[in-house]
């Protein structure tokens, strides 16, 4: 059983479903997303005072790997973890469905931070991530 730093539960709206009745791949990177904001947001870091300060944390590369499909209504998990590999921040992140436990998709999330418009290591990071 891994540790996560950081767990998110939604639940499924039938408009994320596609003819088939599961969700549609891409939702699975919106619900990612969502638990990466709200995991910073609980550090004290919200998307806005970013914007503010110049700093833009971007979404360079993802490999994500669908397992067991959510349907309408599926309560979910969202659990993430992050670590730092070089000058990108990385974050490992997996779905699980609430009822049986089940892995949906896993996910590996690389971040770049741009900077007044450069791309930087992202040390202010750093700092918040500890």
């Amino acid at each position: 059983m891994k540790d996560w730093m950081f767990e998110l539960e939604m639940k499924v709206r039938d408009y994320e479903c596609d003819a088939q009745g599961i969700v549609n791949n891409a939702n699975y990177l919106h619900y990612m997303e969502a638990t990466r904001h709200e995991y910073l947001e609980t550090l004290g870091a919200l998307f806005s005072d970013f914007q503010k300060q110049h700093i833009a944390p971007v979404v360079a590369q993802i490999n994500i790997k669908y397992k067991t499909s959510l349907t309408g209504g599926d309560v979910f998990v969202s659990k993430l973890n992050c670590a730092r590999e070089g000058a990108k921040i990385v974050f490992f992140q997996e779905i699980y469905r609430k009822k049986d436990n089940k892995l949906c998709a896993k996910a590996k999330v690389e971040i770049v931070v741009m900077e007044n418009g450069k791309l930087t290591r992202g040390d202010y990071f750093d700092k918040l991530l500890k």
